[in-house]
């Protein structure tokens, strides 16, 4: 790669940081919030469904 491909590569990168749209500090917390939940219920579910295929299989076998 040429020196000029690599600092074009980099002016182009600033240009398309600048046009992003960020979110705002409300809307990350909130979207943490989210996340935190969301990975607990699932985490719950796959708990309970775990135990109830083990007490199933302790059954069968």
């Amino acid at each position: 790669m040429k020196f000029a491909e690599v600092s074009r590569f980099f002016r182009d990168v600033r240009s398309e940081m600048k046009s992003v749209s960020w979110p705002t500090k409300d809307d990350l917390k909130e979207g943490t919030v989210v996340v935190i939940v969301m990975s607990a219920i699932v985490a719950i579910f796959l708990s309970l469904v775990d135990f109830g295929f083990s007490r199933i299989l302790e059954l069968l076998f």
